[in-house]
């Protein structure tokens, strides 16, 4: 079970973020010694970090990059502050992603799934599967009722975040990060390209309309 420190100093968030996760198969920590967060984070090891900007006595920066100078744990700043400056520095500081309230739970919950499945599962998985459709990393291929496919780099870079999304939309933002670290100086068509290119080769084997475009969102997989 992947424990999840929440670093929130409003009780009505704190709770419902408690209640989201342990829900999900998460165990969950909280404090509301914020005098000590920094300690409190090293010592008590969690897996994932949740962590709020505007907080009493030290902001998210300052405990962001307190931690980083000691531990690699993932942390998602969870925060009203939606500016870019503040995705930046968060970013700068060490935070793995950026999510702004109020958010989507489905959302959080997929993002922080991704991050957790990178950061201790990616090693260990070489297969992953969703329903019936199967995905062999090791091979680059997918499977789904016996009728097998080869895969290019991006292909399966996407199918493989979209299952370990398990269902849940995929914003294209969180996809063309996945394929080239930065949308900055990508062409927005490209990433359409490479999802039409994998639809098309889910369609050949029998997995017609898997992949669901959720329009204004970005993508899911159906069962």
């Amino acid at each position: 079970m992947y424990k999840i420190l929440i670093i929130e100093d409003d009780a009505t968030i704190r709770t419902e973020l408690q209640i989201l996760l342990e829900k999900y198969g998460y165990k969950t920590v909280v404090t509301e010694d914020f005098e000590n967060i920094v300690k409190f984070a090293l010592d008590d090891k969690p897996h994932l970090i949740l962590l709020d900007i505007n907080l009493p006595v030290y902001d998210g920066y300052h405990i962001c990059r307190e931690i980083r100078k000691q531990s690699r744990v993932p942390v998602i700043v969870v925060t009203s502050r939606d500016s870019d400056m503040d995705e930046l520095m968060s970013m700068n500081l060490g935070a793995d992603d950026f999510v702004t309230k109020p958010y989507n739970t489905q959302i959080l919950l997929a993002r922080i799934s991704a991050i957790i499945a990178r950061t201790y599962e990616t090693k260990q998985a070489t297969e992953l599967a969703f329903g019936e459709l199967s995905l062999d990393i090791g091979k680059s291929s997918v499977k789904y009722k016996g009728a097998t496919l080869e895969l290019t780099k991006n292909e399966l870079k996407i199918l493989t975040l979209l299952i370990r999304n398990e269902g849940a939309i995929t914003s294209r933002d969180d996809i063309m990060n996945e394929l080239w670290q930065s949308n900055a100086f990508i062409d927005d068509n490209t990433l359409t390209v490479n999802i039409n290119r994998l639809r098309k080769k889910l369609d050949e084997i029998g997995a017609i309309d898997i992949l669901q475009t959720k329009r204004g969102q970005g993508y899911s997989l159906c069962d």
